[in-house]
């Protein structure tokens, strides 16, 4: 069964890639990406077994990776309680445990991670 265009969204927003957009003919971009092109031919060339793989491995663990990270906002403000102490890294910890899932998925699908994920390495601007 193919994937729905709400599950698109999804995978190319974890990968790392922007907003689809609703034009037709776009002349700029991320759509003339190789990285991207590829991506959109996997998305709708893959077999039945390796879609149901990334619904069930990383769409399902993704979404739930990502609403972890918005959740540690109920406990921003308790350093310590009792004999319940806060992990001060909680936020990054999630943070960092949803990119490598991300790249887990890029990996599956065999592009690099897209402009928003980057590539997990140091960046320097000179």
């Amino acid at each position: 069964m193919a994937f729905t265009d709400a599950e698109k969204t999804d995978i190319r927003r974890f990968c790392g890639f922007p907003a689809f957009g609703g034009q037709p003919v776009q002349a700029f971009g991320h759509r003339f990406y190789q990285q991207y092109g590829t991506l959109e031919f996997r998305l709708n060339n893959l077999q039945a077994s390796e879609e149901a793989v990334i619904r069930a491995t990383y769409l399902a663990n993704l979404q739930q990776l990502e609403a972890d990270i918005v959740g540690t906002r109920e406990s921003l403000d308790t350093d310590q309680a009792a004999v319940w102490t806060h992990n001060k890294r909680e936020q990054q910890d999630r943070e960092a445990l949803f990119d490598s899932w991300r790249r887990r998925l890029c990996g599956f699908l065999g592009i690099p991670p897209g402009p928003a994920l980057g590539d997990g390495g140091l960046t320097l601007v000179v």
